[in-house]
């Protein structure tokens, strides 16, 4: 990155703004062993990142069950995500202090979720970030979620900025996935017990949490 302009910083929102992650492997898990589905808590960190149509299509294409409907079941996941923001929801370590710093440094800020506009919402009203975003995109309409590249381009598009002067960050595989398919610089910030699994290699860079993100970026900008 260092040969290349830097513009704009686009975040991802689930695990990187907002502790969801957790809850939204609970309601994952919970919604598919009510439906008599035999998979483990963890199984559920296979569908990290993806869109939730995604992730109830995932469960079904390998364990069908009866009376298949994909919108009630991602609904019923998404209203206890939703519900869990609002009570209960906190930032992740450093999230202020890297919005301020990216516009201090006058970058442009997006947010490129998987997650539903109902989310959106819910996150940036519980901690009240808002108007630190430039853009703010969501995958739920599109044809397509994580980790197809499209959300990603249409934050960059939105913000005016070309890609290759964008640094997207992520906690998922899925997500690095979408943001190197877009052409962008890559950062993985993983939840804690996954940081030593071998596929962050494909980041240009991975940091422990978003306290490392300015120093990080002083290191390259070139305005």
């Amino acid at each position: 990155m260092t040969s290349s302009r830097l513009s704009a910083i686009i975040f991802d929102m689930d695990g990187i703004l907002i502790d969801s992650e957790p809850t939204w492997q609970k309601a994952e898990f919970q919604t598919m062993r009510e439906l008599g589905l035999e998979i483990s808590f963890d199984d559920t960190l296979q569908t990290t990142g993806l869109r939730i149509d995604q992730v109830v299509s995932y469960w079904y294409q390998r364990f069908p069950w009866d009376n298949y409907d994909n919108s009630e079941v991602a609904g019923k996941i998404v209203d206890q995500v939703v519900s869990y923001i609002n009570k209960d929801g906190i930032a992740m370590a450093g999230v202020i202090s890297a919005l301020d710093y990216c516009r201090d440094k006058k970058l442009k800020i997006g947010l490129a979720t998987s997650s539903s506009h109902a989310i959106v919402d819910a996150v940036l009203n519980k901690l009240d970030i808002r108007h630190y975003f430039n853009s703010t995109q969501s995958a739920e309409h599109l044809a397509y979620g994580k980790p197809h590249p499209e959300v990603y381009l249409n934050c960059a598009l939105e913000l005016g900025i070309s890609p290759t002067e964008c640094i997207a960050v992520e906690d998922s595989f899925n997500g690095l996935v979408a943001a190197r398919a877009a052409n962008m610089q890559a950062l993985a910030i993983p939840a804690k017990k996954q940081r030593l699994e071998s596929k962050w290699i494909i980041a240009h860079r991975q940091l422990a949490d978003l306290t490392e993100l300015p120093d990080y970026l002083d290191g390259i900008i070139k305005l």
